[in-house]
């Protein structure tokens, strides 16, 4: 793709759209960076964008931008049907993703990682594991790090993992993905997507661009997972991965699987057929879905990377070692026998109801923040069973409040740091404390970064003040 010359609109100027924009002016583009936000709001990206040589529109969306550029690159945050996108459209100017637009350019193959839940874990631990396994490997995309600033550190070798999320996915149009992977498809950014069906379409323009001779890995286990291969089908190879045994629940063979407590495989196989290839206590994150996303990265890994039974040992011992990421089941600390877990990565309600399920009673849960169109009554269940007290932050409270009533003691609290604070108040030695949100930050928070922080930071004051020799950080 030559953009030497062209006119690009890049619409969004969080992470992803300086990255677009850097990349673009670097290969002779004329970049105009347009954001919503004014000035002040955005002050240090602006002077960033100014300096390496970008045009700035602040404040709004110019409709005389939009149908005049030579090609528009749109960053996640950015509804794809803005009306002046729409106007754009109808003049015939080209509208991108920036994912799309780092795939004209990033040489090598691609693993994409997409789904409603475990996207950040699966995409951290595959870059693990194909590191264990040899591989030349860059990783980056809803992460974090944009694609576009992967593209010089690719290589015609390299393989770049990729978290893609529905808001990238809905405008691609030639990235190809040679290992694509579904982690499960629950309904979420209801709020954006308007239906689920409309969702579900999102996510499965991850194959769009697949071939026979490429993969994609499913959750056998998941009903919109079969749901979405059923009725939008799937052209590349199928591979499965299931926590309930060596079928799928169509009935089909699972090829990465959890039985009597062993992972297996017949991916990989010797005289006795299937090859087990860890027990269930040697994976040290907590909770069934993280088992799950174990099987899910060594199926993308035997896809991608062909490691063969001698690989075995080495892809083991990085699991083993592998501690998580930030802001998803995180411990944080312990106070008086009181664990405190970081789980603020849990934007939706099936997210929270892993996070439930990964302890076993005695929790006190914190949840709250921007609705998304969300069904909280599903939570029920679990909180009546685990839940020794609810804790409402945010906007989503009285929602919240209402469709979980019974279910549990609440209280209710106006910020982090007070909703820690009522947390230790009726919380006993042996009990969990867990950000859980189950909703988006940005009623309160700048993203869901910035809320986990904040309740670090609140969990670290509190067992300073408790105990003042303690010495527990923050983690960044």
């Amino acid at each position: 793709m030559d953009v030497s010359g062209k006119k690009v609109l890049v619409v969004g100027l969080a992470g992803s759209g300086v990255a677009a924009s850097r990349m673009l002016l670097s290969r002779g583009a004329m970049v105009i960076g347009n954001d919503s936000k004014t000035e002040a709001e955005i002050r240090d990206a602006a002077e960033q964008l100014r300096k390496l040589g970008a045009m700035l529109s602040l404040g709004g969306h110019p409709e005389s931008l939009f149908v005049n550029a030579d090609l528009i690159v749109v960053s996640p945050g950015v509804p794809a049907d803005l009306a002046v996108l729409e106007s754009a459209r109808a003049a015939g100017i080209e509208i991108i993703s920036e994912p799309e637009l780092a795939g004209r350019f990033l040489r090598g193959r691609m693993i994409g990682v997409t789904g409603s839940n475990g996207k950040t874990t699966v995409t951290t631990l595959i870059g693990e594991l194909m590191r264990a396994a040899g591989a030349e490997v860059i990783v980056g995309g809803n992460i974090g790090t944009p694609l576009t600033s992967l593209i010089e550190k690719s290589t015609d070798r390299s393989w770049t993992v990729a978290e893609l999320s529905s808001f990238q996915l809905e405008m691609i149009e030639s990235l190809r993905v040679h290992v694509a992977i579904v982690t499960n498809i629950t309904p979420d950014h209801l709020d954006r997507h308007g239906t689920f069906e409309n969702y579900m379409r999102a996510k499965h323009r991850i194959f769009l661009n697949q071939n026979e001779s490429d993969w994609a890995v499913l959750n056998g286990h998941d009903q919109g997972v079969a749901d979405m291969a059923d009725q939008l089908g799937i052209s590349s190879r199928r591979i499965y991965f299931s926590s309930k045994g060596s079928e799928t629940m169509t009935g089909e063979a699972a090829d990465v699987y959890l039985d009597g407590g062993v992972i297996q495989t017949t991916m990989l196989k010797d005289y006795r057929g299937a090859m087990k290839v860890m027990r269930l206590e040697e994976i040290p994150l907590p909770g069934m879905h993280n088992v799950e996303n174990v099987m899910t990265a060594l199926a993308a890994i035997f896809c991608a990377a062909g490691t063969g039974v001698d690989g075995l040992p080495a892809l083991c011992e990085a699991i083993k070692q592998f501690k998580g990421v930030e802001h998803r089941i995180e411990f944080v600390a312990e106070i008086d026998g009181i664990k405190f877990y970081n789980d603020s990565k849990a934007t939706n309600v099936d997210s929270t109801m892993k996070a439930l399920e990964a302890f076993e009673r005695n929790i006190i849960v914190i949840l709250g923040g921007k609705d998304k169109d969300s069904d909280y009554t599903v939570l029920a269940p679990l909180i009546r069973e685990r839940v020794k007290q609810v804790i409402l932050i945010g906007a989503a409270s009285d929602k919240i409040a209402s469709q979980l009533e019974g279910s549990s003691e609440m209280s209710r609290a106006r910020s982090m740091q007070e909703a820690v604070l009522k947390a230790m108040e009726v919380a006993a030695a042996g009990d969990v404390v867990l950000l859980a949100p189950a909703c988006a930050s940005f009623d309160m928070f700048d993203n869901y970064e910035h809320r986990g922080r904040v309740f670090k930071e609140a969990v670290y004051k509190l067992a300073s003040k408790l105990h003042s020799g303690w010495t527990g950080r923050l983690t960044t």
